[in-house]
């Protein structure tokens, strides 16, 4: 049976346990304040007794101090559980302080393992590898279907050179034009008067006399 009640006791939850002895222990130290404020009244009390009654009734004084004694004597055994009851209830808020960081702490550290538990670091170079080759891969098509297909280096020549050849023709055929479009004279520039040879004097009045016999 008590075996049963330790087993139980031993499977609950330390922090609902820690949380429970404190709250034990400031209950305690709650008692305690109280008795000291009771027992210090009645030292109090007690020395008024003996201040009172030192001349006129020594015996009721004396019994009155030791009354007032042993009150002091209780007292300071009240506060010296008192000090040990706040010492328990640091050293529990402490210790329970501790668990609950160390469960985060182990929290926090299961959540990183089960992250990297898929990850390490030659998987994480072997996909920076593929990444790297796929970008390469990526370039290179991206190169292939930017440049013209069906015209390969030869063809390309020749598609030039005959280009040049269509440039020439058109060219030539252009000057050849030019060449029969008339000219027209400029007008009449005033200009020293030039020799007329005899003979061109002689046709020009055989011209004139044939026409007025007409």
């Amino acid at each position: 049976m008590m075996a049963s009640i330790m087993s139980y006791f031993g499977r609950r939850d330390t922090k609902q346990s820690a949380r429970e002895a404190i709250v034990g222990l400031r209950q305690q130290l709650q008692m305690i304040e109280k008795k000291e404020e009771h027992l210090q009244k009645k030292i109090d009390q007690e020395l008024k007794i003996a201040k009172a009654n030192a001349v006129s009734n020594k015996p009721l004084a004396t019994s009155a101090l030791k009354r007032k004694r042993a009150n002091e004597t209780q007292l300071e055994q009240l506060r010296g559980q008192q000090m040990q009851l706040e010492m328990q209830v640091n050293t529990l808020e402490s210790a329970n302080l501790n668990k609950e960081t160390m469960d985060a702490m182990k929290k926090a550290a299961q959540v990183l393992s089960d992250i990297h538990a898929g990850m390490s670091v030659a998987k994480v170079d072997q996909t920076m590898a593929e990444i790297q080759e796929q970008r390469a891969v990526a370039d290179e098509i991206t190169e292939l279907i930017s440049n013209p297909t069906g015209v390969d280096v030869a063809d390309q020549e020749e598609l030039e050179a005959e280009l040049a050849a269509l440039e020439d023709e058109v060219l030539e055929t252009r000057l050849m034009g030019a060449d029969h479009v008339p000219v027209h004279a400029p007008g009449p520039v005033a200009t020293q008067p030039t020799a007329v040879t005899e003979d061109d004097e002689e046709a020009a009045l055989r011209q004139l006399q044939a026409e007025m016999a007409m």
